[in-house]
């Protein structure tokens, strides 16, 4: 376990267990393991504490030249395999692989910068990964695009669909591991607000220091001077091949409110016919999420409603975007104000995170925080209904609201699909559960 100096706090390896098994089980394999995920989400930490227990070889790729490229790959491998030789092209390389990495792991980290300048390269390794014999080396590529590792590894056509023996998606890490990692009280409201602010990203932990204040942290990572995530949005979008002011004028839509197609449309003042595909585009990304209400599917329903996936993008285009001019001039209540209400629509979306078949359900004017399934003891299956509060709810309050989501539940029409319902009202003093469920 390495050490990870943080803001005064130094951050351990953890809570990868599941990925280190999966790699564990590629290296038994053999052949190729494609791991992706989006910039700062932990890959590369994730792949060196895996190759450091195995003395593999780990390249990271640059953007540039395909030559420039492989003089910078062989660099980094020419010392542990010993080699004197020096490679001129992608094939004489793979040929010295063949030479000297026998059973060795081998991680290519960036392999999408390699694509996008020689796009040849995905031939030239199927046809070297089809004459080879399992576990003679195990290869590892990485990406931090999505779409185009998408493009390259689960796209019919492309050459290497098909090839690898896992594809491994790095995921967003959880409250739970934020509060383990960064030393925080997971019982404590500001606890949840300052993992709303950074959300699942390691990378946005380092700033987290112990007895800081959420406003100072809002502040260190979007408002004050060369604020280090200010030009992040913009970093995302061009790793993932979105470019244009379209995309970033989709996402300020949605992050001020904008959630159905027809008022994104509104706002940018086009044809909702026109944004189908970059919604696609940003859906791919992982950027956006899209949201039918409880119940219907693609086929059955046009209900439709897109949000920001990431907690740290989100408030970016909810409350950096749209505030930052005033931002300094606001007193400490009214920046609490908006971070507060920030964090209740991530307090909502970790709870669903829970269930997956759960989501929110809409029509007309009834909306409900929460709808899933779940069976009991006996195998039965019933629909539990909840509502979700960022603040911790008087008895009466609690009472008030237990009341309500009968009523309401009466009115919807997905009703009739459910013999069986149950009531429950989850608000900030279940937040320890929260963190313990993840």
């Amino acid at each position: 376990m390495w050490p990870w100096q943080v803001g005064g706090m130094a951050l351990a390896f953890a809570n990868r267990q599941q990925e280190l098994r999966e790699l564990d089980a590629a290296a038994a394999r053999g052949g190729l393991t494609v791991l992706y995920g989006r910039r700062r989400v932990g890959k590369t930490r994730l792949i060196l504490e895996w190759l450091n227990s195995r003395q593999g070889l780990y390249s990271q790729a640059i953007e540039g030249a395909p030559s420039l490229q492989l003089d910078q790959l062989w660099s980094d491998l020419r010392g542990p395999l010993h080699s004197e030789l020096t490679p001129r092209s992608w094939g004489e390389l793979l040929e010295l692989l063949n030479l000297h990495a026998r059973g060795r792991v081998l991680c290519l980290d960036e392999f999408p910068y390699l694509v996008a300048s020689d796009p040849s390269l995905p031939s030239l390794l199927q046809r070297w990964l089809d004459h080879r014999r399992g576990g003679e080396l195990t290869l590892l590529l990485c990406g931090s695009s999505t779409r185009m590792m998408n493009a390259v590894f689960l796209n019919r056509s492309a050459p290497l669909f098909g090839r690898a023996g896992k594809l491994l998606h790095i995921r967003p890490m959880s409250y739970g591991a934020f509060c383990a990692a960064c030393g925080q009280d997971a019982a404590e409201a500001e606890t949840f607000e300052r993992f709303a602010l950074v959300g699942g990203v390691p990378r946005y932990w380092e700033f987290v220091k112990p007895g800081q204040s959420v406003v100072d942290l809002a502040q260190e990572l979007f408002f004050g001077f060369a604020p280090f995530l200010e030009q992040e949005p913009m970093r995302i979008l061009r790793d993932e091949g979105i470019v244009g002011i379209n995309a970033v004028s989709v996402l300020e839509a949605v992050g001020r409110g904008a959630e159905k197609p027809s008022e994104i449309a509104a706002r940018l003042g086009t044809a909702q016919s026109n944004l189908s595909r970059l919604l696609q585009q940003l859906l791919d990304a992982n950027l956006v999420e899209r949201e039918l209400p409880f119940g219907e599917s693609l086929r059955t329903t046009k209900r439709l409603r897109y949000r920001i996936a990431d907690p740290a993008l989100r408030f970016w285009f909810r409350v950096y975007s749209p505030h930052r001019s005033r931002w300094p001039h606001y007193a400490a209540a009214e920046k609490r104000r908006l971070i507060h209400e920030h964090a209740a629509t991530v307090f909502e979306d970790c709870w669903r995170r829970h269930h997956p078949e759960a989501g929110r359900f809409w029509e007309a004017d009834i909306e409900l925080d929460l709808v899933r399934t779940e069976r009991d003891t006996h195998g039965a299956e019933h629909v539990v209904v909840s509502e979700v509060k960022w603040r911790p709810l008087s008895a009466t309050e609690r009472q008030r609201i237990e009341r309500g989501l009968p009523e309401r539940w009466a009115r919807c029409a997905v009703k009739a699909k459910a013999k069986q319902v149950r009531f429950e009202v989850i608000d900030a003093s279940n937040l320890a559960e929260l963190a313990s469920r993840e």
